[in-house]
């Protein structure tokens, strides 16, 4: 019997978020169209695989309880040093930015999105990419921006992302994934700030998105949302110029 912990590298109990990101460390080290050997290939379908059965609950359910039968599995939950109280304890930036991550991937996501925030709003300077190399900060940040977003935090999960795209611009990490990256984004920025978010916060997002390379057509709408965002809050002549931008870009991809 397969051990699809041991083919992504994590244990057997893995929350949810470190299931996905030891997948997309596995599937980037193996794919086909990065590496064209056949043995990678054969790496690549047992790690895609693993992780279709481990991200889907009722397959996962299954396969631990085969698994755990067939290998006498058992947990040891003993510890001596309880690492998350260190942490509470602390008041430091970088105590709380571990912190945050370190109940991302411990089924406390409600708490680590409530820390980003509490951070955010204290610490006007506060930055998770300080605290962890570049790898750590693009796929659990990811990952807190997805939480964000279910939670409807959608400014804060633009601020994330926004350093997440311009990141993966400098340092092309995400790769085969980073088309995920932009559909998120892409997806908060046009379906989930107006009328959910203020004006103000709502037009420093799209400003913010004009700066991403998303493309024209997407630029486009950012400009037209901006014009009406302006008009709702007065400045007339600030919503005249951005849907005169709006449409010359539309004009150039026609």
């Amino acid at each position: 019997m397969e051990n699809y912990y041991k083919i992504l590298g994590i244990s057997q109990n893995a929350t949810a978020a470190e299931i996905k990101r030891a997948y997309r460390k596995k599937a980037k080290q193996f794919h086909p169209d990065a590496t064209h050997r056949e043995a990678d290939a054969a790496a690549f379908r047992e790690v895609v695989r693993a992780y279709e059965v481990l991200s889907d609950l009722k397959q996962k359910s299954i396969f631990d309880e085969s698994f755990s039968i067939r290998q006498g599995f058992s947990r040891k939950k003993a510890r001596e040093f309880n690492y998350r109280e260190w942490l509470l304890e602390r008041e430091d930036e970088e105590s709380r930015s571990k912190l945050i991550f370190f109940d991302l991937m411990h089924n406390k996501e409600d708490e680590a999105v409530a820390e980003f925030k509490r951070m955010n709003m204290n610490f006007p300077h506060f930055s998770l990419t300080k605290w962890f190399t570049r790898e750590d900060f693009m796929d659990y940040g990811f990952i807190l921006a997805e939480e964000l977003v279910i939670r409807q935090e959608y400014y804060d999960a633009v601020l994330l992302l926004e350093q997440i795209i311009r990141m993966e611009y400098s340092f092309n990490y995400f790769r085969f994934f980073f088309p995920e990256v932009l559909d998120l984004a892409r997806n908060v920025l046009r379906n989930h700030l107006d009328g959910k978010i203020n004006d103000e916060l709502a037009l420093d997002a799209w400003e913010r998105a004009l700066d991403l390379r998303l493309g024209k057509k997407d630029d486009a709408f950012f400009l037209q949302k901006m014009s009406l965002a302006y008009r709702r809050i007065g400045d007339e002549k600030t919503a005249a110029v951005c849907l005169e931008e709006a449409s010359k870009l539309l004009q150039s991809v026609k």
